[in-house]
């Protein structure tokens, strides 16, 4: 059994190498590594795939929340609701400019808000809802918008881990991060389109938010030397996006591949009674950024050490719910009842995913821990 991989980025390049190192070679011949073509042909060719007016790139995931939220221009001491269960990004932006994260529960089946908590955290204070994608599958937006065009909020997707995936309402798709105000995504090189060093980007299909955060990502800057806003310096360099743009051509087809791998990991799991399968909820379509079981009965730790024995890479995501930070502890923030979320913390565990998954390898996996439960 060769080494197990997390994420396979080595097997992923090798299949494309020709394209990406084709599109390498073009750019540092054109020397153009900063506000280059590439970078425009990437905003253009992804806006088009998922269907929004507007595509601004940025340096990461974590900047395209923050350029969003500075977009909105939202009082200091503004409440913002986010997921309890997700990654601190989502929320540590949020305390960097001067806000309050407000912490609502995840529905224990899918892993995303629940929308009635939302709402039970509504005050005067309140401006955004920062729905997260978690885990590939998108959060039921048709309630979260609802919720907030009632109490004139804004909504800000956190797409970072469901690029390609859809929201179906009315017997339409609509690709995630076009549904709210603006989407926020991540390239980090282990998402489904990933790229090989750190990328963000944010979509809109509003022309003054557009405006407003291309301003923002350059240093507050429209024209040179003149600066209109308080700004950072967030940008996607040229390289980065040439080689996101061979991987978009590829997404559909790694999303796939993603989806096929979880089949075959429910088909083998399915019989243990001590672990939850992940749920497809139909509104969505899942392209699986991890695949993440629950394990009941205090049997999570013991099925991670079987696989650590293994050398088989796993992963808690994620062990300690936000509202317990204690990042969180020494700036304001608030919670909810997010009893889910908790258990959620004591029970889930990743196992590989990624786009060159195969079934020998799987195998061996499932394995060790249908052996762990006999």
């Amino acid at each position: 059994m060769k080494n197990i991989q997390m994420v396979d980025l080595k097997s992923q390049y090798l299949k494309i190498k020709s394209e990406v190192d084709t599109a390498i070679m073009d750019c540092l011949e054109s020397t153009q590594f900063i506000h280059g073509q590439p970078v425009k042909s990437f905003e253009n060719n992804l806006a088009s795939y998922l269907g929004v007016k507007h595509v601004i790139a940025c340096a990461n995931g974590t900047d395209a929340l923050q350029i969003a939220i500075m977009a909105a221009e939202l009082p200091l001491g503004s409440e913002i609701i986010v997921p309890d269960f997700t990654f601190i990004a989502t929320a540590e932006v949020i305390s960097l400019l001067g806000m309050v994260p407000v912490f609502a529960d995840v529905d224990y089946h899918n892993f995303n808000i629940l929308p009635q908590q939302i709402e039970s955290l509504i005050t005067d204070k309140t401006k955004a809802i920062i729905p997260v994608h978690l885990f590939g599958q998108s959060a039921p937006m048709t309630e979260i918008l609802d919720i907030a065009q009632r109490h004139q909020l804004l909504v800000i997707e956190d797409n970072a881990q469901a690029i390609g995936a859809s929201y179906s309402s009315d017997h339409k798709a609509v690709k995630l991060g076009g549904l709210g105000d603006i989407g926020c995504t991540s390239f980090f090189p282990s998402k489904n389109l990933g790229a090989y060093g750190d990328g963000g980007a944010l979509f809109t299909n509003s022309d003054d938010l557009a405006h407003k955060i291309r301003i923002i990502a350059n240093h507050g800057m429209e024209t040179r030397y003149y600066h209109d806003e308080i700004g950072v310096n967030s940008r996607l360099d040229s390289i980065q996006a040439s080689i996101l743009n061979v991987k978009l051509r590829h997404l559909d087809e790694y999303n796939s591949a993603r989806y096929t791998a979880a089949q075959r990991y429910k088909s083998a799991l399915e019989d243990i009674p001590q672990i939850v399968l992940p749920t497809e909820e139909s509104y969505s379509n899942h392209v699986y950024h991890q695949f993440t079981l629950k394990i009941k009965d205090n049997h999570r730790d013991g099925v991670k050490a079987a696989l650590d024995q293994h050398k088989v890479p796993n992963g808690v995501y994620y062990p300690v719910p936000l509202h317990q930070q204690k990042a969180f502890l020494k700036h304001p923030s608030k919670v909810g009842d997010c009893t889910n979320t908790i258990q959620l913390s004591n029970e889930v565990l990743s196992l590989p995913m990624h786009s060159e998954l195969d079934e020998e390898t799987q195998k061996f996996i499932c394995d060790i821990i249908v052996e762990y439960f006999k």
